[in-house]
């Protein structure tokens, strides 16, 4: 308070770099029994899910599982057969207007004004969110800033790439400072650089204290970028949970790999070499290890745990192996996806 008045505060996505404030116990976006019917045809079959303040969550699934429906449903743009949902304890359906104020979706497929200049795309946005003329123009500055546009702010839309009018759209959700975004595929149709300028951007906002849903098919990615994931297939909810404990319980044995200097032809040969890793590895592991002889290395399905792991190195040094790889590899999104929606590479 100053001069007996308050000092007015004014949004200033620089303000957002603070440090968030510790996360809640409480989901921020709650899904319980979402189904959503088309005459005979389910698109979604009783989802549940919950996302947590703070989290990239990924939201994955085939071509057709529901990704989509869900997305509009949470963004207010359908309404629900059955079950409800709620995006800061704002029911989507009841309370619409109050969901559009902390959302910001960005719909796999959208719309951009090819005749406006960036700078006048985002301003027309702006003004259909409320945001007072009175320092929009430092707020579009900073959107512009942070999305890496700046430098194109009077360049014509339509002159952009696919990468940039990915970004720019992204910026246009953010006009009104949601808590939420909701991402149909942001990196569709994206070149690898574009969509490591994407996956960069996307942690960023996280870091400003952004809760983003993320639907993707691009898996990899999702594992390095998620910090929850949920699995959808044929209107399903199948899985959730942190990559890690999707993968452990999921994901099939770890696989252990130990790879082998070649050795000095007079001291052993190196078909001797791996034999013995071989065999100790079987007496250790109880397993039956299969060797790579043009790799030079042995791999065996491993089940112990961390400590069975290092008495295994161990043993190996003792017998003066040249070891120069030992790693346990796990099953991937990928191949867990795979599994569970019973699909195969071809």
């Amino acid at each position: 308070m100053t001069n007996g008045t308050y000092k007015r505060m004014t949004f200033d996505l620089q303000d957002l770099l603070a440090d968030p404030p510790p996360l809640s116990v409480t989901p921020l976006i709650k899904v319980v029994g979402l189904t959503k019917r088309y005459g005979k045809l389910v698109a979604l079959d009783e989802v549940s899910f919950e996302v947590e303040p703070g989290a990239i969550f990924g939201f994955v699934g085939p071509n057709g599982a529901g990704k989509t429906t869900t997305l509009k449903i949470l963004a207010t743009l359908l309404d629900p057969s059955e079950g409800w949902a709620t995006i800061d304890g704002y029911d989507v359906t009841r309370q619409a207007s109050r969901v559009r104020d902390v959302i910001g979706y960005m719909p796999d497929f959208f719309g951009v004004y090819d005749d406006l200049t960036v700078l006048e795309y985002l301003d027309f946005y702006a003004s259909t969110q409320g945001v007072k003329h009175r320092g929009r123009e430092k707020l579009l500055h900073d959107l512009l800033t942070l999305v890496d546009l700046e430098g194109k702010r009077n360049a014509y839309v339509e002159s952009l790439s696919r990468g940039m009018k990915q970004r720019l759209c992204l910026a246009r959700c953010l006009v009104h400072d949601p808590k939420v975004l909701l991402l149909d595929e942001p990196a569709s149709g994206l070149d690898p650089r574009a969509r490591v300028e994407m996956r960069e951007l996307l942690k960023e906002l996280q870091r400003m204290g952004k809760t983003i849903l993320i639907s993707s098919h691009i898996l990899p990615e999702l594992a390095e970028l998620c910090t929850q994931i949920g699995i959808v297939d044929h209107g399903r909810f199948i899985v959730g949970g942190t990559v890690a404990e999707v993968q452990r319980r999921f994901g099939r044995k770890p696989l252990l790999r130990i790879r082998l200097l070649p050795p000095d032809p007079l001291v052993r040969s190196q078909s001797e070499q791996l034999e013995l890793t071989r065999n100790l590895l079987n007496f250790r592991t109880g397993t039956k290890a299969q060797v790579n002889v043009a790799q030079g290395e042995v791999v065996t399905v491993f089940n112990g745990n961390d400590f069975d792991l290092r008495q295994l190195l161990v043993a190996l040094i003792k017998e003066d192996l040249p070891i120069i790889g030992f790693s346990l590899e796990y099953s991937n999104l990928e191949e867990i996806f795979l599994d569970l929606t019973a699909l195969k590479p071809m």
